[in-house]
């Protein structure tokens, strides 16, 4: 039989390794491979803050908290990395209660009947040993569309805080155009591109699960004139003249 040897006194003689250790030598080596971590989101510490053109005159800021996941993650090996996020869009917050009940009715983010934006990771192609672009899925509103998100790697290391948990943070952007996702309304005064800034921190936690999809809610009555009315009260009044 041919197999690993080992050198003998005698250098004219070579004697294999026996049989039985070259099979248990086979089987420990993919124990030796570096594998995933399973980390958990922490929702009190991510937030993605979205800005759209608000009728050419400033780029309104708002921000979305709360978000749960689940990530899979080496840091020496970016390729096999996988997300999960759900983010409750219902919790927007524009600064302003009016705004956020305009931006949530019905025909903008529906709010109503889609509470939940998610987004599934479905390739991951490194950049270099802190950055990545994440290919993925997004459904918001209904709709599926692929998005890219540039994630870039801030730390990996254990928390300096109770409960001492190891967590990894980054800080990802994203550019989508809302009307690919069926939010088409008040193009005269809402812009179409809508950038994205994430920072996100994940706890390691062998147990995380994903979160679970929750389906749209019925149709309510049409509240598109108290959309309308919320954002005309926004809107500055015109100068009055003598």
């Amino acid at each position: 039989m041919t197999g690993i040897c080992l050198e003998s006194p005698n250098p004219r003689r070579s004697r294999p390794l026996p049989r039985s250790f070259v099979l248990l030598l086979a089987c420990l080596l993919p124990l030796s491979a570096p594998a995933a971590d399973r980390y958990r989101l922490d929702p009190v510490h991510t937030r993605v803050l979205f800005a759209v053109e608000h009728a050419g005159f400033s780029q309104a800021l708002g921000t979305v908290s709360g978000s749960e996941g689940v990530l899979e993650f080496d840091p020496d090996d970016w390729s096999g990395a996988r997300l999960e996020v759900v983010v409750p869009v219902a919790r927007l917050d524009l600064g302003n209660d009016k705004w956020n009940q305009a931006t949530l009715a019905r025909n903008l983010l529906d709010g109503q009947r889609y509470p939940q934006a998610r987004f599934v990771s479905t390739r991951i192609e490194p950049v270099d040993a802190r950055n990545a672009r994440v290919h993925g899925l997004l459904t918001l509103r209904g709709v599926t569309r692929e998005v890219v998100l540039d994630v870039h790697l801030n730390a990996v290391a254990r928390h300096p805080l109770p409960p001492f948990r190891r967590t990894a943070g980054f800080s990802a952007t994203a550019s989508v155009q809302r009307s690919d996702f069926g939010i088409d309304a008040w193009q005269s005064v809402i812009g179409n591109r809508v950038e994205l800034r994430i920072e996100a921190e994940a706890v390691r936690d062998d147990d995380a699960k994903a979160p679970e999809a929750t389906d749209p809610a019925p149709a309510a009555a049409d509240d598109t004139h108290a959309a309308a009315e919320a954002a005309t009260r926004l809107s500055p009044q015109p100068e009055s003249r003598p």
